[in-house]
């Protein structure tokens, strides 16, 4: 999607979609829903909502059912506000970002509880042999 039009009208669905979910979208099957991203096809007939919500899986589901029961609403109104000749398709897609940021952080913190078990290790360390293990010349030569 690196036309520049795309990009803008991409931009421009997120904020009327997100307004829309906040404001007209009554549906009490709803959660706290946020729109993270939309991808638009280069030939502006597909969009695609990528959404986040906050809460358990039931949540989920029914936040899922709510929007695609309010699809053709939410496209009527984008295609309207945006006086498109034709109004894209949308697809909700959860994101995945939250997921994968999760899973991130918890892989820092293992590494670092590693990293700190490494360091205490290497506090206690002792040497095998001599301090100094390399042969020198005698003083009295």
């Amino acid at each position: 999607m690196s036309n520049p039009r795309a990009l803008k009208l991409a931009d421009q669905i997120k904020m009327i979609v997100a307004q829309m979910l906040e404001r007209r979208i009554k549906d009490p099957r709803l959660g706290f829903a946020t729109v993270t991203d939309v991808q638009l096809t280069g030939d502006l007939r597909e969009a695609t909502v990528f959404y986040t919500v906050l809460g358990s899986e039931t949540d989920l589901a029914g936040t899922q059912a709510a929007l695609e029961s309010a699809k053709g609403l939410l496209r009527s109104t984008v295609g309207k506000q945006l006086g498109l000749k034709f109004a894209p398709t949308l697809t909700f897609v959860l994101d995945a970002m939250p997921e994968s940021a999760r899973h991130i952080n918890e892989l820092l913190d293992s590494a670092r509880d590693h990293d700190t078990a490494v360091a205490e290790q290497a506090a206690r360390a002792q040497y095998a042999g001599e301090a100094d293990p390399y042969k020198k010349k005698d003083e009295e030569d």
